[in-house]
């Protein structure tokens, strides 16, 4: 899976830009507009709040584990309704936010979280993490189906017959191209330079090969309940990210110009961060990649 180092990259080393443009505690994950793009950012992110509260049952007195919690937005969420939440997070910088916002999260890899470190839950959500929990050398070497599956038990073992889990992640569409394909030394603008921007800016990092091999390898621990496709709602998401990111700011300006350091020295943060072009939009647009929102049941 994506190191500590790689989550850093991504999203410890401007962290404060994300919390700048998307609000103390950013909400990094594709909202849920259902088609209805009149709703603002906000409003299309509380309904992915309230939809996540209806499936897995966010409710006073209920444990709530996050796996890959991000800024917390979500544990911000289950808080408000009463009950108690954890998140665990591999980006230092999250980590700190969180705790300074009073979330209980802790820097702990998705895949090690054990009830003889933190009791039992009552349902698990994961959203914008499962893309992170199977590196390409990995898949190259023929092992996302078993970190899948090892996962999956994992969960299901945090979890009381009839607990559920809610998980939202990206994966590759129908139009993926052969992996070996991809290289950054393709032509600008073509499939295979897209899809290795997106490596760049996501490094240690590889997508399932849709819904299906997810779905398959929660099977023997977890069924499925519910698959949507939030792919066209992902893709207004980013749009409305990209206009927070775009408006200046002194303090905005004040942390660019403390990156300057990196985007000198660094070849890889002037690939990931500076391309001047949304890689995973038109990823989806291109259905490159494709969303989905996985609701899974423990049996009873």
């Amino acid at each position: 899976m994506a190191d500590r180092r790689d989550l850093d990259f991504t999203y410890s080393l401007i962290d404060r830009i994300f919390r700048l443009s998307l609000g103390e505690m950013a909400d990094f994950s594709g909202a849920k507009y259902d088609g209805d793009f009149s709703l603002t950012l906000e409003e299309a992110q509380r309904r992915k709040h309230e939809y996540i509260r209806e499936q897995i049952g966010i409710a006073p007195g209920r444990r709530v584990l996050d796996l890959g919690c991000g800024w917390g937005p979500l544990l911000n969420y289950v808080r408000g309704q009463g009950a108690t939440g954890v998140g665990v997070t591999l980006s230092s910088a999250q980590a700190k936010a969180c705790c300074r916002n009073g979330l209980d999260v802790h820097l702990r890899n998705a895949l090690q979280v054990t009830t003889s470190d933190f009791g039992p839950f009552d349902a698990v959500a994961s959203l914008g993490a499962f893309e992170h929990f199977c590196s390409p050398d990995e898949a190259a070497a023929g092992r996302q189906d078993e970190i899948y599956r090892n996962l999956f038990a994992n969960i299901a073992g945090l979890l009381p017959p009839g607990g559920r889990l809610y998980l939202q992640t990206m994966v590759f569409g129908r139009n993926m191209i052969p992996r070996e394909q991809i290289t950054i030394d393709a032509p600008r603008e073509s499939d295979a330079w897209y899809l290795a921007l997106m490596g760049a800016q996501f490094p240690g990092s590889f997508l399932p090969y849709g819904s299906e091999q997810v779905v398959a390898a929660a099977e023997p621990h977890l069924r499925l309940v519910e698959r949507t496709s939030g792919r066209l709602d992902y893709i207004e998401t980013i749009k409305q990210w990209r206009k927070r990111f775009a408006e200046p700011s002194p303090r905005k300006t004040l942390v660019k110009l403390q990156l300057l350091p990196h985007y000198l020295t660094s070849k890889d943060f002037r690939l990931a961060f500076t391309s001047g072009v949304s890689a995973n939009s038109v990823c989806f647009e291109r259905e490159l990649m494709d969303h989905f929102r996985l609701v899974f049941e423990k049996p009873a």
